[in-house]
């Protein structure tokens, strides 16, 4: 499901600019939003990206460099605020309280059988009994 024009417009303005510090240019922003959309609501493979979208090694690279550079925080961070700011937001906390016990050997019990047994030493220089 692509972008609609109104999502389109709250998010490109938080996006970094389109021309690249080197090489050619890069694939529209919105195409490559949509792709990696497409990905994730498919719960599909990269590799099964559809031709219409470019190579999914650039759309992997974008998704990935942005997520390095905090790209994703900001415009989630913005879109929070902006959803926040309209009550478009209902907060619901839930905290789960249950108790998971570990199994004795994940707890740092011994895995190799018994411990050894310190052996009885008698020293060598006492005279012998007798």
């Amino acid at each position: 499901m692509p972008l609609t024009d109104a999502q389109w417009a709250r998010i490109e303005p938080l996006l970094p600019d389109r021309t690249p510090k080197r090489g050619g240019r890069w694939r529209d922003h919105r195409q490559v939003i949509d792709a990696i959309a497409w990905k994730f609501q498919t719960g599909s493979q990269w590799i099964h990206l559809p031709r219409e979208y470019g190579s999914w090694k650039g759309v992997y690279t974008r998704l990935r460099n942005w997520a390095i550079d905090g790209t994703w925080e900001r415009v989630f961070t913005a879109l929070l605020a902006q959803a926040d700011a309209e009550g478009d937001l209902e907060w619901v906390v839930s905290v789960d309280s249950t108790i998971v016990r570990a199994h004795q050997n994940a707890a740092g019990a011994r895995k190799r059988g018994p411990r050894p047994t310190n052996q009885t030493t008698t020293p060598s220089d006492a005279p012998a009994a007798g």
